[in-house]
């Protein structure tokens, strides 16, 4: 979700009607989506290469940490992928549609969406942070958004909480927070650069892989939320055979060593992710 990453709430309400209608619907009960994978000898699955450095394009190649992960899981699957690149808005209603298998890309696992798709285990820690330009003493936490330009991704979790943060902030009577939205988290962190924004919000990860990127140019003010998240790859609600599949792929790599070493590769430090604990009550 988050891009890190969220449904915003109007796409969300649409998408559950569509997914309500998928798992009554005889086509949708019959589905084995992981044997026909097997079966064709090919995966479709859908991707937004712009999130550095979970996914993104370098030499006109997707690349990333979740690319790397997925190639591991290709290989035990031996087939031939075909990774499609869709703007974020496009994920979950091509995933429903049946235009992907599933979806390797970084979504964060709010309570909605695990409810409503059939998320894997984690692959990674999402909890939203705060971003501010190296020196900016006027922003060291939540409290001292009042009155701030906030850029973010437009539909994303952090975008949604910086919403909320801006609606309790008025109610208090106090000044508001501007939030200027992005369709990319690397449009939203250029904009606090220029000084368009006083502050950047985003996945706690990427923020830390951008001030290994920029060094000297930024750093983090603060999470925006408390609790922790994390994020997952996320399959049709009815296609629970292959999210366990996925997730007992990714269990795999973790127990290995392997996707920490992953971790070293891209983020420089490691997440420890959980086997249970991460999903909302009633969580598919």
């Amino acid at each position: 979700m988050s891009r890190h990453r969220k449904i915003p709430s109007t796409l969300f309400a649409a998408l559950c009607v569509l997914s309500a209608q998928s798992m009554t619907s005889p086509a949708a009960q019959a589905s084995d989506t992981l044997a026909k994978i097997k079966k064709s000898g090919k995966v479709t699955v859908g991707t937004e290469a712009a999130f550095p450095p979970f996914e993104f394009i370098q030499n006109g190649k997707i690349v990333g940490y979740d690319k790397d992960i997925l190639d591991h899981i290709i290989a035990s699957f031996g087939v031939k992928l075909d990774q499609v690149d869709t703007p974020w808005q496009g994920l979950f209603p091509g995933l429903l549609a049946g235009k992907f298998d599933f979806i390797a890309s970084a979504m964060t696992m709010y309570d909605d969406p695990t409810r409503k798709f059939a998320f894997t285990m984690p692959v990674a820690e999402a909890t939203v942070s705060l971003v501010r330009r190296k020196g900016d003493d006027s922003i060291n936490s939540v409290a001292d958004l009042s009155g701030k330009v906030v850029s973010t991704q437009t539909g994303t979790g952090a975008f949604k909480m910086l919403q909320e943060l801006n609606g309790k902030l008025k109610a208090e009577g106090k000044a508001g927070i501007e939030i200027k939205g992005f369709t990319s988290a690397p449009e939203a962190f250029l904009a606090l650069a220029n000084g368009q924004a006083d502050a950047a919000a985003s996945l706690l990860p990427t923020l830390l892989t951008l001030l290994k990127r920029r060094p000297g140019l930024f750093e983090i003010a603060g999470a925006l939320a408390g609790k922790r998240q994390y994020i997952g790859w996320v399959a049709r609600p009815e296609d629970t055979a292959l999210r366990d599949y996925l997730t007992a792929q990714i269990k795999q790599l973790r127990d290995s060593g392997v996707l920490y070493q992953l971790q070293e590769k891209w983020f420089g430090f490691r997440m420890e992710l959980p086997d249970s604990g991460y999903k909302a009550a009633g969580a598919i």
